[in-house]
C-alpha cells in the first residue's frame, strides 16, 4: 500500500534525519479527473494503483513512495543531490509511461506534470522540502513549454549564479549545447500536424534542460541576444531543410526578438539564410510579442514587410495577454493571430474566455489572417475550439515541446495524424 500524506511526510523526515542528501519528485497525473469520471471510480483506483507499482519497478525499493493527493504521487531519491540525476529519472519515468495501461477494453496513457527538487545541504525540514517540490509542480503545470521543472533550493548569491549563467552561455555556442524542440501545430479539423513552433533549450552540464528563461535572462544580460536570435533563426532554417529532406513541407515558426528587429542586417541575414540553405521562405513564420508589435516603429513595421515580401509569415504571439489598446493591430500585416494559453486553459471555467476567443476569430478574419490557440490541455478544451471555428492549435493534449527526432516520429506517426488517442501518450 502506497502511504498517504501525512505517512509519506513522516517517512521522508525519517529519511532527512538520517542523511538529508537526496531530491524529491512530485508527479501530477495530467488529465486523471477525466479518465476516472469517464472510466468509473474503480478502474480510476486500478490506475493509481498500477502507476504506483510502476514508480517501484522503474526506480527499485532504495526510493520512499507516497501518494499525497488524489493524483499526485511522492518519489524521494536518497543520496542524489545531482540536478542530472534527476533529470535521468524524469526522463525514465516518462520513457516507461509511454506503455499505455490497460483497463478492461480501454487503454491509459499516462502523462505527468513533474516538479522536482534538490534538498538544501543545511535543511532537514520536510515541509520547506515539501514547499520547494510544490512550487516547482505548480510551474510544471502552467509552463508553455514542458511539464517537468526543477528547482534547486540551494542558497547561492544570485549575482554570482548569473554572472556564471552569461560565462556559460558564451561556452554553450562553442560547444553545441543549444537545442531546438518543436511543438507540433495541428489542424484542429483533421488533427493533423501542420507546422511546429521552434523552443530553446539549452542543455547545461551541471544543471540539465534550461528553458528559455534562464537563456533569455542570460543572453540580454550579456547583449547576446543578436546572436541567440540568429543562431535560432539558422537552426529553424536547417530544421526546415531537413524536413524537406524527409517529404514534410510544414512551416517553422520561431520567435524573433525586438533586438533583431531593430538590427539593420536582419533582413540581409533572413536573405542569406533562406539563399545559401535553398529553404522557401513560405516554410518559415517570425513571431513576435505584442509589446513589439504595438511599438509602432517605422523601423520594425519595415522589417516585418520586407520578410513578408521574402514570401515569410508574420504572428503575432500570446495575443490578449498584456495589452487592452487594439489600434496597433490595424496598422500591421500579419498572417496569423496566436491567442494564449490562459484565455484557452480556463475555457472550460468562464464565459467570458469563449467570447474573448469568439471576439479574436473576428478580428482575425476582419485582417485576413489565422487563428492560432495555444495551452490546448483537455478535450474539452478541443470542442469548444472546434465548434468557435479556431483552425489550429498546439498544446499537451497533442504533444509538448520534442527533440527533432522525436518530432520526426510524430509526422511519420500516421502521416502526421495525431488522433487523440495517439496524443495521450506524449
Amino acid at each position: 500500500m502506497v502511504p498517504n500524506r501525512y505517512a509519506c511526510l513522516d517517512s521522508v523526515q525519517k529519511v532527512l534525519d538520517k542523511d538529508n542528501r537526496l531530491s524529491l519528485l512530485l508527479i501530477d497525473i495530467v488529465r486523471f479527473s477525466d479518465v476516472s469520471a469517464s472510466l468509473g471510480y474503480k478502474a480510476g483506483d486500478f490506475i493509481l494503483s498500477e502507476i504506483a507499482r510502476r514508480i517501484r519497478t522503474i526506480f527499485g525499493e532504495e526510493v520512499t513512495l507516497g501518494r499525497i493527493g488524489g493524483d499526485v504521487f511522492c518519489v524521494v531519491f536518497p543520496g542524489q543531490s545531482n540536478p542530472a540525476q534527476l533529470q535521468a529519472n524524469y526522463r525514465r519515468l516518462n520513457d516507461h509511461f509511454k506503455t499505455p495501461i490497460a483497463v478492461g477494453n480501454s487503454s491509459f496513457a499516462a502523462d505527468f506534470n513533474v516538479g522536482g527538487v534538490i534538498n538544501p545541504t543545511d535543511n532537514d525540514d520536510v515541509h520547506k522540502l515539501f514547499s520547494g517540490a510544490e512550487s516547482a509542480l505548480k510551474q510544471a503545470k502552467s509552463n508553455k513549454y514542458d511539464n517537468f521543472v526543477l528547482v534547486n533550493m540551494q542558497r547561492k548569491d544570485e549575482s554570482s549564479r548569473s554572472l556564471a549563467l552569461k560565462a556559460d552561455l558564451k561556452r554553450a555556442f562553442n560547444n553545441d549545447e543549444l537545442e531546438l524542440f518543436f511543438q507540433p501545430k495541428v489542424d484542429l479539423t483533421t488533427l493533423k500536424i501542420v507546422g511546429a513552433e521552434c523552443l530553446l533549450r539549452w542543455n547545461h552540464p551541471l544543471d540539465g534542460v534550461l528553458f528559455p528563461g534562464p537563456l533569455i535572462e542570460a543572453a540580454e544580460s550579456y547583449n547576446m541576444m543578436n546572436q541567440l536570435g540568429y543562431w535560432a533563426l539558422q537552426e529553424a532554417f536547417k530544421s526546415s531543410l531537413l524536413l524537406s529532406t524527409h517529404g514534410y513541407d510544414i512551416k517553422l515558426a520561431v520567435n524573433v526578438s525586438p533586438t533583431q528587429l531593430y538590427d539593420e542586417q536582419f533582413i540581409p541575414r533572413l536573405r542569406e539564410l533562406g539563399n545559401n540553405l535553398c529553404v522557401d521562405p513560405n516554410l518559415i513564420e517570425l513571431e513576435l510579442t505584442e509589446d513589439v508589435a504595438m511599438s509602432n516603429s517605422l523601423m520594425v513595421n519595415k522589417q516585418l514587410m520586407q520578410a513578408r515580401d521574402m514570401g515569410m509569415q508574420i504572428a503575432i504571439d500570446d495575443f490578449g495577454k498584456g495589452y487592452s489598446n487594439l489600434a496597433y493591430i490595424r496598422e500591421l500585416s500579419i498572417d496569423a493571430i496566436k491567442i494564449d494559453k490562459t484565455f484557452v486553459m480556463q475555457l472550460g471555467e468562464n464565459p467570458v474566455n469563449v467570447a474573448i476567443v469568439k471576439a479574436t476569430k473576428v478580428i482575425a478574419e476582419a485582417l485576413g489572417c489565422q487563428v492560432v490557440a495555444e495551452g490546448i490541455e483537455t478535450q474539452h478544451h478541443l470542442h469548444i475550439l472546434q465548434e468557435v471555428g479556431v483552425s489550429a492549435g498546439q498544446g499537451f493534449l497533442f504533444s509538448k515541446a520534442v527533440p527533432m527526432s522525436e518530432f520526426l516520429m510524430l509526422l511519420n506517426q500516421d502521416s502526421g495524424d495525431l488522433s487523440l488517442d495517439n496524443a495521450s501518450s506524449y
